[in-house]
C-alpha cells in the first residue's frame, strides 16, 4: 500500500508479549480468578524502604541523571553483598546497575553478539530471552532441558551446539519458567565448556535469593579468572518489592561493561535513580525481610508440592522452585494454549502455555505459584480438578 510504513521484519515476525493476553484472559474471567500468570510479588516494599524513598523524594538529587552504570555506592554495595554471598572478589568496577534484569539481559547481548551470531538457548527458555535475540538477529541454537532430567540442562548437549558462530550460553538458576535449580557441579561444567570454547556463559540469577538453602549456588565467582567468560545478571525487583522501579545488573569484566555503558547510554541514559536507592536502601538494612520472604516462599512451594500429590489430580508437577511451577496437563494432545484459555475462562485459573516458552512444549502450563497465599494453595487444586471432567486423560 503506497505511503504505508516499512518496518523491521525482525521485530514483525516476533509474536506479541504474552503477558498482555492473559491480563486479557484475567479480565474476562471475572474477579474470582486465581492469576499465576505473571510472576509479581504478591506484597509491596518494607514499610522502612517505603518510608525512605518518600522522604528521599523531598531531596533535588533523585530527580535527575546517575552516571550510566549506576550510583557508586550501590555498585559497591552489590559487589560486597555478591562477593559475600558467593565467597569470591567481585570490584564496583565489575558491576553495572541497570533499568531491571531484562534490560541486563539485552545489554549483555548486545556487548557480546550481534547479527548472524548463535547462542545456546535452554529450552524452555524466558520467552523475553527469546524474543531479543530473535529481533537482533541472533540466532538461537536449542537446548532441551527434559522432565526426566528435573529440567536441567547437559552441558555435553550444550557441546555439540557450540560452532565458531556460538558467542553465548544463557542459564537461567533457579529457571524461569520451570523453577530449577541447577546443581552447583553443573554450572560449573557449563562455565568449564563457555571457557573452552571462547564464549560467555550468561547466568541469569534474578531468584537465587528465593533458593532453599544458604549456602552459595555455585563456586564460580571463586575462581580468580572468573570474569573471563562469566556474565552474571540479577534483579532487586523480586528480591526487594520493587517490580515498578526497574532495577539490576550485569556483573562481568570491565571490557564487557565498557560495551554495556555504550548502549546502556544509548537506551536509557541511566537506570532510575529512585529505584536505585531503594535497590541500596535494601542490600543495607532489609537482610531480615528478605529471609522473611524467602521463608514466605518456600512454605508457598510446599503447599502446592503437597495439592499435586492429590490422586484425583491428574495434572503433574514436573519442576517447581523460587518462584514457579511446570506442569504438564492431562489433556493428550490438545495443546496447551487452548487449555490455558479454557483454564481461565472456565475456572478461573490464568496461567501461561508452554508453547511461549518454546517448542516442544505443547504439554505443559507455568504456574507462577508465587503470586498465591498458601491459604489459595488447594482452591487451586480444586478448581484443576473441576478442569478435568468426567475424562482427563491421564498420561
Amino acid at each position: 500500500m503506497a505511503g504505508s510504513l516499512s518496518l523491521n521484519p525482525l521485530v514483525q515476525a516476533v509474536e506479541p508479549p504474552p503477558i498482555a493476553e492473559a491480563q486479557r484472559w484475567a479480565a474476562e474471567a471475572g474477579e474470582s480468578i486465581l492469576d499465576t500468570a505473571q510472576a509479581v510479588p504478591a506484597y509491596p516494599p518494607a514499610p522502612a524502604l517505603r518510608r525512605h524513598l518518600a522522604a528521599a523524594m523531598e531531596r533535588d538529587d533523585p530527580h535527575f541523571y546517575t552516571a550510566i552504570l549506576g550510583l557508586p555506592a550501590l555498585r559497591e554495595a552489590l559487589a560486597g553483598h555478591m562477593s559475600a554471598v558467593y565467597g569470591g572478589a567481585i570490584s564496583p568496577g565489575q558491576v553495572a546497575i541497570t533499568a531491571g534484569c531484562n534490560q541486563a539481559f539485552c545489554l549483555a547481548m548486545a556487548a557480546l553478539a550481534g547479527a548472524g551470531d548463535e547462542v545456546i538457548l535452554p529450552v524452555p527458555y524466558y520467552f523475553n530471552h527469546s524474543m531479543w535475540l530473535a529481533m537482533q538477529g541472533i540466532r538461537a541454537r536449542h537446548l532441551s532441558c527434559r522432565a526426566e532430567s528435573g529440567r536441567v540442562p547437559d552441558p555435553e548437549e550444550a557441546a555439540a551446539l557450540v560452532t565458531s558462530r556460538t558467542r553465548a550460553i544463557v542459564l537461567v538458576s533457579p529457571n524461569n519458567p520451570t523453577g530449577a535449580i541447577y546443581p552447583p557441579e553443573v554450572i560449573a561444567r557449563f562455565l568449564a565448556l563457555a571457557r573452552a570454547s571462547g564464549i560467555a556463559l550468561v547466568l541469569d540469577e534474578t531468584y537465587k535469593d528465593f533458593l532453599p538453602g544458604h549456602g552459595a549456588p555455585h563456586t564460580l565467582f571463586q575462581d580468580p579468572d572468573w570474569s573471563d567468560n562469566l556474565v552474571q545478571l540479577y534483579s532487586f525487583s523480586k528480591a526487594y518489592s520493587l517490580t515498578g522501579h526497574r532495577v539490576g545488573s550485569v556483573i562481568g569484566s570491565a571490557a564487557l561493561l565498557a560495551g554495556v555503558e555504550k548502549v546502556a547510554d544509548c537506551v536509557a541514559i541511566c537506570p532510575p535513580h529512585a529505584g536505585q536507592l531503594g535497590a541500596l536502601y535494601g542490600l543495607a538494612h532489609l537482610d531480615e525481610w528478605r529471609e522473611d520472604k524467602r521463608r514466605l516462599m518456600a512454605a508457598r512451594l510446599a503447599t502446592l508440592e503437597a495439592v499435586f500429590e492429590n490422586a484425583d489430580l491428574h495434572f503433574e508437577l514436573t519442576s517447581a522452585g523460587a518462584y514457579f511451577a511446570y506442569v504438564r496437563h492431562p489433556f493428550g494432545d490438545e495443546n496447551a494454549a487452548s487449555v490455558a484459555r479454557r483454564l481461565a475462562r472456565d475456572h478461573g485459573v490464568v496461567c501461561l502455555p508452554g508453547p511461549i516458552f518454546g517448542p516442544g512444549q505443547a504439554d505443559s502450563l507455568r504456574v507462577a505459584f508465587a503470586n498465591l497465599d498458601a491459604e489459595r494453595m488447594p482452591e487451586l487444586g480444586r478448581r484443576l480438578i473441576a478442569s478435568q471432567g468426567r475424562d482427563p486423560g491421564r498420561r
